[in-house]
């Protein structure tokens, strides 16, 4: 999809130089790739502290436990 944008040519040439990219469309794609990202891992952030969890869970108990009942039915 073609679309007409302004942006900084200052910025956008520093963004070349410090992404290695050879053209803008790689450059800009990258960029916004690394918007989304950014932007996804801010919302996993804010749910810290937020989830209730158990002290006395003992995970690799519940590891082992899953692992025999896979063996079981001949997954692994």
């Amino acid at each position: 999809m073609a679309t007409n944008l302004h942006i900084d040519e200052k910025l956008l040439a520093e963004a070349l130089k410090a992404g290695g990219h050879k053209t803008k469309r790689d450059t800009v794609n990258e960029a916004l790739r690394e918007y989304v990202r950014h932007r996804d891992q801010m919302r996993v952030v804010e749910l810290f502290g937020t989830v209730d969890y158990r002290d006395d869970y003992d995970y690799k108990t519940q590891r082992n436990r899953d692992s025999g009942q896979q063996r079981q039915r001949g997954r692994k």
